[in-house]
């Protein structure tokens, strides 16, 4: 390997090895989820059907868009809600007292931005402001088409359960207000904002050596980090 493919490897090693995870477990879930649809086809004594077409079945696709929206939920929320609100002592916070908008200089944008600064942060100011929350909105777009795909995807779903017992299907509107849309999207939601809550909590208190995530081992409980 070369030194170029060594140093590429190193710097984007979070990405390269999150990105690995993922397929990995994208490919676990659908092994698994096509043993537990197959028994269930089998148990509802209907034909089961290929690894194929389970893939490209609502089935599956609800299943995965139901967590995708729910982690991009929590990103989404939590790049917006730690611009106004604080954690006194969390590293994920900004320091009490701090204010909610920042200026130009310590964003570095417009005049003051640095020759190494993004061309977006010394451009016009539409599209300045537009990078600016280019983060945030970009994980609220993809917040909302994953839920639209859960939606689409977990009608289609119940609709096939509905049908093989003879029952009717819901319309549009009638899903919207099911009971089975509604607990796959709260079981994910209550989910991820534990999971936030407990970060920003957890770090105040907690500390792992050489994280970015944590403060220093020996930082007082109320320091930000």
């Amino acid at each position: 390997m070369s030194a170029r493919a060594r140093r590429a490897l190193r710097d984007n090693g979070i990405g390269i090895a999150f990105g690995l995870l993922f397929l990995a477990a994208l490919a676990l879930q659908a092994a698994a989820g096509f043993a537990d649809f197959t028994e269930q086809r089998l148990a509802d004594h209907l034909l089961p059907v290929s690894f194929g077409r389970y893939l490209t079945s609502s089935a599956f696709a609800v299943d995965v868009a139901e967590n995708w929206q729910s982690e991009y939920l929590q990103f989404f929320l939590y790049v917006f809600a730690t611009t106004w609100l604080v954690q006194r002592g969390s590293p994920e916070s900004k320091p009490p007292g701090s204010p909610h908008r920042t200026s130009n200089e310590q964003e570095r944008v417009a005049e003051h931005a640095e020759a190494d600064s993004p061309v977006s942060a010394r451009a016009g100011h539409p599209r300045r402001v537009v990078f600016s929350v280019s983060l945030g909105a970009t994980m609220g777009l993809l917040f909302l088409g994953s839920w639209a795909a859960q939606f689409i995807a977990g009608r289609s779903a119940y609709n096939a359960q509905q049908l093989a017992q003879l029952q009717d299907p819901l319309s549009w509107s009638d899903y919207l207000m099911s009971p089975d849309f509604w607990n796959r999207t709260a079981q994910n939601w209550q989910s991820e904002f534990l999971a936030i809550g407990s970060m920003a909590v957890f770090a105040v208190f907690l500390r792992q050596r050489g994280s970015p995530e944590s403060k220093a081992v020996g930082a007082p409980h109320d320091s930000q980090g």
